[in-house]
C-alpha cells in the first residue's frame, strides 16, 4: 500500500500520518523505527510541506507513552522538546516555507504541534507567530499529553503574546 502512496501522491499528509500511527509502539512499531522513519521522510521532503511536523507528532506520542507508563516519575519537569532539533527542523523546513495564505486542510492540527513544541522549548516569541496563525483553533492533541489541554494552550498562548510584545 505504501508503494501505491509513493507512486500516486508521495507527500500526502494523511498517508504519512496513518503510517506513523501504525509505527507507534502502542500499535505495531518501535520507538527507534518510528523516529528513524520520520527523520528519513523529512530528509527527503521538499521544504514547505507539513510532513516536516511528523517528528513532533512522534515526539508527542513518545512523551504520552512515557507519562502513561511512568506517570509523575517521568514527570512534568522533563520536556523532550527542550533543545530538540526536530522543533527547529519543523520551523525551518515547514513553517518558514509554507504558503501562509493557502493553508492545508489539517493546518491547525500541524500548527498546534509546532506551537506546543516551541512553547515547551521555551521559545515563546517564535510560538507567538504560530499562535497568531492558529487563531482560536486549539486542538486537544498534543496539549492534553502534558495536562489539561485548554489550560496549557491558554497559558502558553499568553506567554507567547507577552514574549512577542514590543
Amino acid at each position: 500500500m505504501w508503494q501505491q502512496v509513493q507512486e500516486r501522491d508521495p507527500w500526502n499528509r494523511e498517508a504519512h500520518h496513518e503510517l506513523l500511527t501504525f509505527m507507534f509502539p502502542s500499535w505495531h512499531g518501535t520507538g527507534g523505527e518510528m523516529f528513524h522513519w520520520v527523520q528519513e521522510q523529512c530528509t527527503r521532503a521538499p521544504r514547505g510541506l507539513p510532513v516536516h511536523v511528523l517528528p513532533l507528532v512522534a515526539l508527542a506520542e513518545s512523551h504520552r507513552r512515557r507519562m502513561e507508563a511512568e506517570g509523575h516519575r517521568y514527570g512534568l519537569t522533563v520536556h523532550p522538546w527542550t533543545d530538540n532539533p526536530s522543533t527547529w527542523q519543523a520551523w525551518d523546513n515547514w513553517w518558514s516555507y509554507r504558503a501562509p495564505n493557502s493553508p492545508h486542510a489539517a493546518f491547525h492540527e500541524d500548527a498546534n504541534y509546532l506551537a506546543h513544541a516551541l512553547s515547551f522549548a521555551n521559545r515563546h516569541r517564535e510560538a507567538g507567530e504560530v499562535f497568531d496563525a492558529i487563531g482560536p483553533y486549539a486542538t486537544d492533541v498534543p496539549w492534553s499529553y502534558c495536562g489539561d489541554a485548554r489550560t496549557l494552550f491558554n497559558r502558553h498562548r499568553a506567554w507567547a503574546v507577552k514574549a512577542s510584545a514590543p
